[in-house]
């Protein structure tokens, strides 16, 4: 008895270890959102570009999701599984701004600047890049950390997109290259909301508690 209570105590010790490493993590890459979210958007409205603006809007709509997983963590796995619902559908909220953006560039749109695209799209890739790494090793340990890791990845496809975009701008001096990939960050959030929410919604339902008459 004494052996299993110490297996026990160990697992416990180890899981809860497991937890304050996903912490810590959370932690750091919510703080990179939000400051990067900052500058982004500013440089977005300096520059008028509506992919940097786009990709800006994104990476607050992540910290928030980002406090959200450190909300659900220690929670368990229903809550785990809320805080995923949650993230899908700010994921699904942003794809349809962007597409909203995309229509209004389409009236009124004016050639953004591609060097403050650029700078600032390069440093957003670099930031989001640093949290895709730390997020790495958590990607499959649940449906929480799971869409967590969905976002980064995501925000790394729209800088890249953002960048493509600026050397296009700079070429043509056209603001199609600027709607386009506007439209292509609007497509992956689309995309990621259904991945996210078509894996959330089962667990939650796996999650549910237990109907007392069920259990007796």
């Amino acid at each position: 008895m004494a052996d299993d209570c110490c297996s026990k105590k160990s697992d416990t010790i180890a899981e809860l270890g497991r937890k304050a490493d996903q912490r810590r993590v959370l932690i750091t890459v919510m703080v990179i959102n939000f400051v990067m979210f900052i500058a982004e958007f500013g440089g977005g409205l300096a520059a008028r570009s509506s992919a940097l603006m786009a990709d800006s809007v994104d990476m607050f709509g992540d910290a928030l999701v980002y406090a959200l997983s450190l909300y659900a963590l220690s929670r368990g796995p229903r809550w785990e599984a809320g805080a995923a619902l949650a993230k899908g559908g700010v994921i699904l909220v942003f794809g349809i701004a962007v597409v909203v953006e995309i229509a209004d560039k389409l009236v009124n749109g004016v050639p953004p600047s591609s060097t403050l695209m650029l700078a600032f799209g390069s440093a957003a890739l670099v930031a989001n890049v640093v949290c895709l790494a730390l997020l790495w090793r958590f990607r499959t340990q649940n449906v929480n950390m799971s869409s967590t890791f969905e976002c980064s990845r995501n925000d790394v496809a729209s800088n890249i997109g953002v960048l493509i975009a600026a050397g296009l701008v700079a070429a043509t001096g056209s603001v199609w290259p600027d709607i386009a990939v506007g439209a292509v960050i609007a497509l992956i959030f689309l995309r990621s909301a259904s991945r996210v929410l078509g894996e959330a919604i089962p667990a939650w339902r796996e999650a549910r508690p237990v109907p007392p008459e069920v259990m007796q």
